[in-house]
């Protein structure tokens, strides 16, 4: 059966047999040193692999952030002269279109912004293993996957953006945002939307337990407001227009901080969630050595440096990001991320009743 958290719509199993057997890939074995597709040989390294073969192509869905792929993809280009098609959206709309095209799959490799989303991919039989990714024993083990079907190269953390104009003495509890003085004044993103925003429900509710949900009847009650995607819900805290944003990713709030934006951010004392963001090869692609050197390339030092740059968490446990809070310095809740996974379609289900 296809995962719920995946596809909310869902795959009819029909159809998800005959996308398994469309792509008709053989998975096992995938080395370094196997022959792709097109005959030529994995070397799994972004410089060698152009050369190894006639295949210049890769087609890449990332969820971003935008600046951020882009220059992966250039330095993946620059160094294998491989031609990379970049899709980019939220995690949502990138699932959307894998959906739509599930009888002619485009994708290669794609990079998103929630690690339920892609262990729904692997159940599912959608990604194709690569444990010999250089540099993969250096990742968070918590946010990557053993057998190498995913790779998160990247993470943020969940917490509380707050407009300093307007917030002097920023809330220290999740629960603060429910007090009369924040009425009507606090954004949080659509689940539906944001793969990270439903990281952090579902993580907060693997933590509390089914009395979790009474904080968001308690956010409704206070007016706080579902305001689509991260960004939408972030945009009116740095006008002024609102004062709070719950579950706001940290990364954006850290960037729009550096352009002198009027904004900070929290992480609430009770702990918050982590949302890392992996990228996975598909079985069906049909550029495999390529995807395999840009899996290759998202692990190298050159990579991990762009991450930390751009305020994201590097998936790196040797590399350390110096613009922003890195993970031993975040109080973390106890998520269960294979309860996050089973449930996430019936949490967004909820959240988006209670909010509408």
């Amino acid at each position: 059966m296809m995962n719920r958290h995946v596809f909310r719509t869902g795959w009819k199993k029909g159809a998800m047999l005959a996308l398994t057997l469309t792509f008709g890939m053989a998975v096992a074995g995938c080395g370094a040193a196997t022959p792709s597709k097109d005959g030529a040989q994995a070397t799994g390294t972004a410089g060698q692999a152009g050369a190894a073969s006639s295949d210049q192509k890769l087609v890449v869905y990332s969820a971003g952030p935008d600046g951020l792929a882009k220059k992966l993809v250039a330095g993946y280009e620059a160094k294998s002269g491989v031609k990379v098609e970049l899709f980019q959206g939220t995690t949502g709309k990138i699932l959307a279109r894998m959906e739509a095209e599930k009888t002619n799959p485009v994708a290669d490799v794609v990079v998103l912004a929630s690690l339920p989303s892609v262990q729904g991919l692997k159940k599912d039989g959608l990604t194709l293993p690569y444990p010999e990714a250089q540099n993969a024993d250096k990742l968070n083990p918590d946010w990557s996957d053993k057998e190498g079907n995913y790779f998160s190269t990247s993470a943020s953390a969940l917490g509380i953006a707050y407009n300093t104009n307007l917030v002097k003495t920023p809330p220290t509890s999740w629960a603060d945002l429910a007090k009369p003085e924040y009425k009507d004044q606090v954004n949080i993103p659509d689940p539906s939307l944001s793969g990270s925003a439903l990281d952090f429900m579902t993580g907060y509710l693997s933590a509390k337990g089914d009395g979790g949900w009474t904080l968001f009847e308690q956010y409704k009650t206070n007016g706080v407001a579902m305001a689509g995607a991260n960004q939408e819900a972030l945009d009116p805290v740095i006008t002024g227009a609102k004062s709070m944003v719950a579950a706001a990713v940290d990364y954006m709030t850290y960037k729009a901080k550096a352009k002198g934006e009027p904004i900070d951010i929290v992480y609430p004392k009770e702990g918050t969630v982590i949302s890392p963001r992996p990228a996975a090869i598909l079985k069906s692609t049909q550029h495999e050595q390529n995807a395999k050197a840009f899996i290759d390339y998202l692990l190298s030092d050159e990579a991990q440096k762009l991450v930390a740059d751009a305020s994201l968490l590097p998936g790196r446990t040797d590399v350390k990001a110096d613009k922003r809070a890195n993970l031993d310095e975040i109080p973390l809740l106890d998520t269960n991320w294979e309860w996050m996974g089973d449930n996430g379609a019936d949490v967004t289900e909820k959240f988006t009743q209670i909010f509408k």
